[in-house]
C-alpha cells in the first residue's frame, strides 16, 4: 500500500518525541524508576505508575555529549570593612568564667577612748592593726623605696666622728622638708665632697651663705633653709659646745626643727625612741586606715603614741615612708597591688572602676553573603587622685599644716583671700 510523502513525515516527527521523552530522565527519576528483574516485568513494591511523565533532561550538547556545570568561583582577596566601636560598661557587667568572691569592704575600727572603774582613760588599738602592719611590711619587703637607700638616716659619712655625723643627719633632715629623698641625696653628697674643709659644724660656720646656697639649691626652699642652716651652726657653738642637743626641748628650740624632725632626729642620731617621727605619708595613710581621724601630723602622733607599743615608734616613719612612695601613692594610689585591698582590710580602697571595651568588627563579602567577626579588648581604667577622695576629712597633702613653727610649715598655708571691692 503506498503512502503519501505527508504522512511518512509525520510518522518521523512522533517517532523522534517518542524517543527524546523517554530520554527526558532526571537523576531523582532515575533512582526512583521501576526496578525490573531483567525480563522487563516490573517487581513487587513498586508503585510508580508508568504513565508518569519524568521531568526534563539536562541540556546537551548537538553531539549529544551531556555539558558540565559550571559553578562560581569564589571570590578572592574580597575587601575588608573594619569597624570601630567604643563602649563603656561597668566591669561587673562582663561574665567571666571564674568569679571570685569580693572581699567586703572594711568596716571603720578606729582607736577607741575606754575608762577603767578607776577612772583611768585608755585607748585601745584598732582591730587588725597588728595584721596590717605585718602585710605591710611584707609589702615593703619586696619593693625597694627611695628611702631605703637614700633616706636621712643613711646619708651621714660614716668615715667621720661621731659628732660629725650626728650634725650631718640633723642638716639632712632640715634639707629633706619639703624636697624628695633623691635630690636630698644629691645635696648632701655634694657638700660632703665639696665643701671645703670637710661637711662639719666648723665647715658651715665658715662658709658664706651665698656659697652655701649654691650647694643646696635644688632643694626646696633653699634660700630659707640656708638661713636656717647658718642660725643653727651659731646656736650650736654658743648654747650646745658644738654638738647636736640630746633632748626634745633642745631640737626644737633650733630654727626650723619642729617635732617630728625632733623625733627623728632623736632615734637616727641618738638612737633613742621618745617618740614618732609624723610626716605626711605617716599621717595620710593612718587616716585612710581609719586608725583615726586628725587634722595634722602632731595630733596624728598624739593618737599613735597613746596605743601603738613603743617598739614599733621608730620602725613605723620607715614603713610607711616607703609604703607611701610605692604604693600607696599620694597622687594615683596603686589598690590593685595592695595586699590590704585584696583582703578588704583597707577602709578607703578603690573598687568598681569603668572599662573601656574596644570592639573590632569585620565584614567580608563572600559569594554575597556577609560574615561578622568581632574581637573584645578589655582595659581597666587607671586609678587617680582626682577620682579618689578619702570620705573621712578628705586627706591630702596641703592639709596637714601643723601648728607648731616647723619647715614642714612652708608653703602650705592658705594665701590671704582678697576682699572684693565695692562698686560705687
Amino acid at each position: 500500500m503506498r503512502t503519501s510523502r505527508v504522512s511518512r513525515d509525520t510518522c518521523r516527527i512522533l517517532a523522534a518525541n517518542r524517543t527524546q521523552r523517554t530520554l527526558r530522565q532526571t537523576r531523582t527519576s532515575a533512582n526512583t524508576a521501576p526496578h525490573t528483574d531483567g525480563t522487563g516485568v516490573k517487581k513487587e513494591g513498586d508503585t510508580t505508575p508508568d504513565s508518569e511523565l519524568s521531568p526534563a533532561p539536562e541540556e546537551s550538547g548537538s553531539d549529544g555529549e551531556q555539558r558540565p556545570v559550571k559553578r562560581r568561583k569564589a571570590v578572592q582577596n574580597a575587601p575588608i570593612v573594619v569597624k570601630h566601636e567604643t563602649k563603656e560598661v561597668s566591669l561587673a557587667a562582663i561574665a567571666s568564667p571564674k568569679q571570685e568572691a569580693k572581699p567586703k569592704k572594711a568596716r571603720r575600727t578606729p582607736a577607741k577612748k575606754i575608762t577603767g572603774p578607776d577612772g583611768i582613760v585608755k585607748i585601745e588599738a584598732p582591730s587588725n592593726w597588728e595584721e596590717m602592719y605585718a602585710l605591710t611590711r611584707e609589702m615593703r619587703n619586696q619593693n625597694l623605696a627611695p628611702v631605703d637607700t637614700m633616706g636621712c638616716e643613711s646619708l651621714a659619712e660614716r668615715t667621720r666622728t661621731p659628732r660629725d655625723q650626728r650634725f650631718q643627719t640633723l642638716i639632712a633632715l632640715m634639707l629633706s622638708s619639703q624636697t624628695k629623698d633623691t635630690v636630698t641625696a644629691v645635696a648632701m653628697r655634694g657638700m660632703q665632697e665639696n665643701m671645703p674643709g670637710g661637711f662639719n659644724l666648723e665647715s658651715v660656720l665658715a662658709i658664706d651663705p651665698p656659697a652655701l646656697n649654691a650647694f643646696i639649691k635644688k632643694v626646696g626652699f633653699h634660700n630659707l633653709k640656708t638661713k636656717y642652716i647658718k642660725q643653727t651652726a651659731e646656736i650650736l657653738r654658743d648654747k650646745f659646745n658644738s654638738e647636736i642637743p640630746d633632748t626634745i626641748e633642745g631640737l626644737v628650740s633650733l630654727p626650723g626643727v619642729g617635732p617630728k624632725m625632733a623625733y627623728l632626729t632623736m632615734s637616727a642620731a641618738w638612737g633613742r625612741d621618745e617618740g614618732i617621727g609624723v610626716d605626711v605619708h605617716v599621717h595620710r595613710i593612718t587616716n585612710l586606715w581609719r586608725w583615726h581621724t586628725t587634722q595634722n601630723p602632731e595630733q596624728t602622733r598624739a593618737a599613735l603614741e597613746s596605743w601603738l607599743p613603743k617598739d614599733k615608734w621608730h620602725d613605723i616613719n620607715n614603713l610607711l615612708v616607703g609604703f607611701g612612695q610605692t604604693i600607696c601613692l599620694p597622687v594615683g594610689r596603686k589598690c590593685g597591688e595592695c595586699k590590704l585591698a585584696e583582703r578588704g582590710l583597707c577602709a578607703s580602697a578603690v573598687r568598681g572602676q569603668v572599662a573601656k571595651i574596644k570592639r573590632e568588627v569585620k565584614v567580608k563579602a563572600e559569594h554575597g553573603d556577609v560574615i561578622k567577626e568581632e574581637e573584645m579588648d578589655v582595659k581597666a581604667g587607671e586609678i587617680k587622685a582626682e577620682d579618689v577622695d578619702a570620705e573621712v576629712g578628705r586627706i591630702k597633702v596641703e592639709d596637714t599644716a601643723s601648728a607648731i613653727g616647723d619647715i614642714e610649715d612652708i608653703g602650705t598655708a592658705e594665701p590671704a583671700q582678697r576682699t572684693p571691692r565695692k562698686r560705687l
